[in-house]
């Protein structure tokens, strides 16, 4: 007898609808699955039957065949363990019926119970786009599911529950609850679910105003920064504060962001959504893969885990050469394209890349007290670990000097970073204004038509532009990201127009940067 039900495939971030068939024939028992499964897949013959036995049903002692459609595509990871189950019981007669229009997630455990199981949302989310009206998840992970509106959510605890669902005796209620209202309320400031990270406040900071200016301008508008400095001056402990200045993520970011962690299986246990921005800090020892995502099917890097938050790269020097190559393309075009032999898969990458530096080996050039070590020669050899290439794709150089023993000691008088968050919210306010209708949200992602468009500046601003080109000999590149820099300084200063005076702090961002 031939049994049908539904699942779905994760393929990078997007979902794909997979038909789960299976036949039980006449003859020796066997237990086959095709249609491209891999080992994790392969492995669900040995979970399905012992999970069926164990909650008291028969395993039937025939040749059973499970067919996952399409063939084409691969299938990976044991979310197809509760569908083959469900569909063998339904076609040796232990389940009445099921609804066509109900999609089964869940990995099993040997005694029939549902285990957690990655990218319950991503696969949710595509079974209410695809018409689904129902969908059958672990109860661990129906907190997640509920994430998504508009289909009914079950909460299965083992396989067992499921089948007196199926058969009248124990019937399983769906979870009522708005999901657009469960995540207005967790991701609000006052919100029960808050994550539990602790980001460093910018009145923690002592001195380094210069910098603070700057992290607050990165975060208005998005802007790549890179921080170069000695050893102990307070870069790290800056760039672990610049979450605590950026705006809350809205609905739509942090269930992009949660999807992006659902596949990777990197919630917090007992967190069903992402409520912070992500700040990722890998070691420089990162490989390619670990950096912007692969594999044989591929999985999200750091580049992708940092979506809508912070990229941290300290000790930038030290990275790898290729590693530091491999960022262009994210850092120009927002997205990772990973191409395998199975097909192409693309990730989100809009983060905000943050980086540090000692100006060279010893970390002294230019220090008022230690003496630098180092020759000429090491030192050029230093800053050209970083390709020209990579540095013209940051908007914001600093220079973070050493703070004396005067700033140390005193009291801080420095703003409280909700004070700063409050301003930076105010300026993406208006960028959001700005670019309504659009798919752009910070003045970092305008293209050069945006720029032409919205960046213009007044009369004298233009003449000192004029100058700036022929002095600082700018790429287009540059040209372009000086004036997305200019329009965001403009936004703090809630100025419509680009006045000389926002020209010149991003001109002076961007020169600092000409010594490297």
């Amino acid at each position: 007898m031939l049994a049908k039900s539904t699942t779905c495939a994760v393929v990078g971030l997007d979902g794909y609808i997979v038909q789960v068939e299976v036949d039980i024939s006449p003859g020796l028992p066997a237990f086959t699955v095709v249609g491209l499964p891999d080992t994790a897949v392969q492995e669900a013959r040995e979970r399905v039957r012992a999970a069926i036995r164990n909650s008291g049903g028969e395993f039937p002692m025939r040749r059973v065949t499970v067919n996952l459609a399409p063939a084409d595509l691969p299938k990976a990871g044991p979310a197809y363990d509760l569908p083959i189950a469900i569909s063998v019981l339904l076609s040796s007669g232990q389940v009445p019926s099921i609804p066509e229009s109900a999609l089964f997630l869940g990995e099993l455990s040997l005694d029939g119970g549902l285990r957690h199981t990655n990218g319950i949302l991503p696969m949710v989310a595509v079974a209410r786009d695809e018409g689904f009206r129902s969908v059958f998840v672990p109860e661990l992970d129906s907190a997640e599911a509920a994430l998504v509106d508009g289909i009914d959510v079950y909460g299965v605890a083992n396989l067992n529950q499921l089948v007196s669902h199926f058969r009248g005796d124990e019937v399983i209620s769906p979870i009522r609850a708005d999901a657009n209202q469960i995540v207005d309320e967790v991701i609000s400031p006052n919100g029960v679910g808050i994550n539990s990270r602790r980001d460093t406040d910018l009145a923690d900071v002592r001195g380094q105003e210069h910098a603070k200016r700057a992290l607050e301008v990165a975060a208005s508008g998005g802007h790549n920064l890179l921080m170069s400095g000695p050893p102990g001056s307070g870069k790290t402990l800056l760039a672990r504060a610049l979450p605590s200045v950026l705006p809350r993520l809205t609905r739509r970011e942090a269930l992009d962001v949660t999807k992006i962690y659902s596949v990777g299986g990197l919630l917090p246990n007992g967190s069903p959504l992402i409520t912070q921005r992500p700040f990722r800090a890998p070691h420089y020892t990162i490989s390619n893969a670990g950096l912007v995502g692969g594999g044989r099917m591929p999985r999200p890097g750091e580049v992708t885990l940092s979506h809508r938050g912070v990229l941290f790269l300290d000790e930038l020097p030290e990275f790898g050469h290729t590693v530091l190559e491999v960022l262009r393309q994210p850092l120009e075009d927002k997205t990772v394209t990973i191409s395998r032999a199975q097909g192409t898969t693309s990730f989100p990458a809009n983060f905000m890349l943050v980086a540090a530096m000692n100006p060279c080996p010893c970390g002294y050039y230019s220090d008022p007290v230690r003496e630098c070590t180092c020759s000429a020669n090491e030192v050029a050899r230093y800053k050209r670990r970083i390709s020209g290439p990579l540095l013209d794709r940051i908007d914001m150089f600093v220079e973070v000097p050493r703070v004396d023993y005067e700033k140390l000691t005193q009291p801080s008088d420095s703003e409280s970073s909700e004070i700063v968050r409050q301003r930076v919210e105010k300026a993406r306010q208006l960028q959001h204004l700005r670019f309504e209708g659009t798919p752009l949200l910070m003045n970092a992602e305008m293209g050069p038509t945006e720029v032409w468009n919205l960046c213009k500046l007044d009369d004298t601003a233009k003449g000192l532009l004029n100058s700036a080109m022929k002095q600082m000999q700018l790429s287009a590149r540059g040209f372009h990201r000086i004036l997305k820099v200019s329009r965001t300084i403009a936004d703090l200063a809630e100025d419509e127009v680009i006045g000389i005076a926002h020209l010149a702090e991003a001109l002076q961002y961007r020169q600092s940067g000409e010594s490297l």
